[in-house]
């Protein structure tokens, strides 16, 4: 408990912030230790865009009210960005750029930090964003508590948050090999496909777009559940706008479009 003990007096020191809260396993227990830490002071803000899926809008709403979190929801406009639609290795960048656009005009009405849930593993993989949110002025406390995944996945299931054995959730645009341009037509044609997918028992998986050409991300254990219903995956994904469906057999690695970044 003595992360937690770390975590709790960061957010005491900052009085009041304003939480990114995206609904994933990292910034659903920031979001909830900051209530419990901070009350009122602490604001929850859900970003709006094209590449939030619904589903996940969905859920921080609803455990907004389970917790009792103050809570709201701002729209970001990266997709007016030519720089962030063009996609290259920057655009985790010019999306946190947006973000804090968004919530800079909040955290001054309250005269707060904006903090993001950014931890120790995530310094290992392409993070460009993390860099343009620490130019912006924001804040990670459970880096600065010494934070791995695994920790919050352990002291979400301490705390008995329903979020603790959350798959990730990256978003939308992570699907997108860079340099192929991100738009909003492709955004909702990922996200169909992965809801059908949702629809048929996997839950943790992964679309990637290539054009007119589907690559399907299943865990490796999942992988012959995978294959033993190929036809419905097939047909599902083709029904979300794609012509052709792949399986790729190294199962489901998070990030690994940046292999080589």
């Amino acid at each position: 408990m003595e992360k937690l003990g770390n975590l709790q007096s960061n957010l005491k020191q900052l009085e009041r912030v304003v939480v990114a809260f995206s609904g994933g396993v990292d910034s659903a227990l920031l979001a909830w230790v900051a209530n419990d830490s901070l009350g009122h002071a602490a604001h929850a803000v859900t970003a709006v865009s094209a590449s939030l899926p619904a589903e996940e809008r969905e859920l921080c709403k609803s455990l907004a009210s389970d917790w009792g979190l103050r809570w709201s929801e701002v729209f970001t406009a990266e997709q007016q960005n030519e720089l962030y639609r063009r996609n290259d290795t920057q655009r985790c960048a010019y999306c946190r750029e947006a973000l804090m656009d968004a919530l800079e005009p909040l955290a001054r009405n309250d005269h707060a930090a904006v903090v993001l849930g950014i931890t120790l593993d995530d310094l290992g993989d392409h993070r460009p964003g993390i860099e343009a949110s620490r130019k912006r002025g924001a804040s990670f406390p459970l880096l600065d508590a010494g934070f791995t995944k695994a920790d919050v996945r352990s002291l979400s299931r301490s705390l008995d948050l329903t979020t603790w054995n959350k798959p990730a959730a990256p978003c939308l645009a992570s699907r997108i090999p860079y340099d192929t341009p991100v738009s909003v037509e492709v955004l909702s044609r990922v996200e169909r496909a992965e809801v059908a997918l949702g629809m048929l028992g996997f839950e943790d998986r992964r679309v990637r777009h290539y054009g007119e050409v589907a690559r399907v991300e299943v865990p490796q254990d999942r992988l012959d559940d995978l294959l033993a219903c190929k036809d419905k995956v097939i047909a599902a994904v083709k029904a979300a706008g794609y012509r052709y469906v792949t399986v790729d057999l190294e199962g489901l690695r998070s990030g690994n479009l940046n292999s080589g970044r």
